[in-house]
């Protein structure tokens, strides 16, 4: 898989989605909050599937 998800996006996303799985696990927000995993799994593994059909890539050219 190419990786077309660069540092801060990366980031963002595994936070974002840490967060909303906490939420959830809590009772905080219900259990759409599971919604989480998306964001988790895609920061962890680099590769966004929406940003390759947009042809989006927040990573950096390598020369």
């Amino acid at each position: 898989m190419t990786r077309n998800v660069g540092g801060i996006d990366k980031l963002a996303r595994i936070v974002i989605g840490a967060v909303l799985i906490g939420l959830a696990i809590t009772g905080q927000v219900g259990a759409w909050g599971f919604i989480g995993l998306v964001p988790l799994v895609t920061g962890l593994l680099g590769t966004c599937p929406a940003y390759r059909l947009l042809g989006i890539s927040t990573c950096r050219r390598q020369k």
